[in-house]
């Protein structure tokens, strides 16, 4: 990393953009099918068929499905956990797409990430603020007391999941105290899901941010040139959740991603 905070976020940028395009980038993402929502195990527009057992899925597939698990062509049964790794090392694939296997509270779903999707064909760039100094504000992590506190939120899909959050950032903006709710991620990275005055008006209506791991001493730089649109803004086919109650910010912020470009 180099000392100029200009150019690497340049560099993350660039990053950014290429993963939001890649192949199997959330743009291709063309559906989330809920096993229970197919209890005979024939998933919409899917081969083979999908069936939940417990801890596993259960995919029983033929030779004419054309369906390869981990590179290998599938046929009779074939037990499957979630993935867990990035998209293109999912195990199975089918005509160029990607199954991957998911989930959520107990809940099993088939994802499809398919290159040649419209939403991907469609992508012109992201609108991106550019980057302002302003933007990256001096912070301080405030651990809750209990740890970890789960709140129920609304998510993209109209259902409502719990949403782990381990504590606060607080930071000044114009002079004002705000404060978000985060979550803690396994490398001690935070995660914050969010909206502001800009929301739905100039910007996509949330975003996440995510800061490093806060110092010894609990401060953290909160850089909003590096908000970024949530996996929904791509494809109505993800299960973001809303921000918390308490994470909408009454003023704008102007920064970071704003919206997704089409043709």
């Amino acid at each position: 990393m180099s000392t100029d905070p200009q150019q690497d976020w340049k560099h993350w940028h660039e990053r950014r953009a290429t993963t939001v395009s890649a192949p199997y980038g959330p743009l291709s993402l063309t559906g989330t099918h809920w096993l229970s929502d197919s209890p005979e195990g024939r998933v919409p527009g899917v081969p083979g068929r999908w069936t939940a057992d417990g801890d596993e899925v259960l995919l029983t597939a033929s030779p004419q499905d054309g369906i390869t698990v981990d590179g290998e062509p599938a046929a009779g049964e074939v037990r499957l956990t979630a993935d867990t790794g990035p998209v293109p090392e999912s195990r199975v694939a089918a005509a160029g797409r990607r199954l991957v296997v998911l989930r959520r509270e107990g809940l099993w779903a088939v994802r499809v990430f398919d290159p040649r999707s419209p939403a991907r064909r469609a992508f012109a760039g992201l609108e991106v603020t550019p980057y302002d100094a302003k933007w990256a504000l001096p912070g301080r992590f405030r651990p809750y007391a209990e740890g970890r506190t789960t709140v129920r939120v609304e998510n993209a899909d109209g259902r409502q999941r719990g949403l782990g959050l381990a504590g606060e950032i607080a930071f000044e903006i114009d002079g004002a105290e705000h404060t978000l709710q985060v979550a803690v991620e396994d490398d001690g990275s935070l995660w914050a899901v969010f909206a502001d005055a800009t929301g739905g008006a100039g910007s996509y209506r949330f975003r996440f941010l995510r800061p490093p791991a806060p110092a010894a001493d609990a401060t953290v730089t909160v850089d909003f040139n590096r908000a970024l649109l949530p996996p929904c803004a791509f494809a109505d086919h993800f299960i973001c959740p809303f921000p918390p109650p308490g994470n909408t910010l009454p003023v704008p912020v102007p920064a970071g991603e704003r919206n997704r470009i089409d043709r």
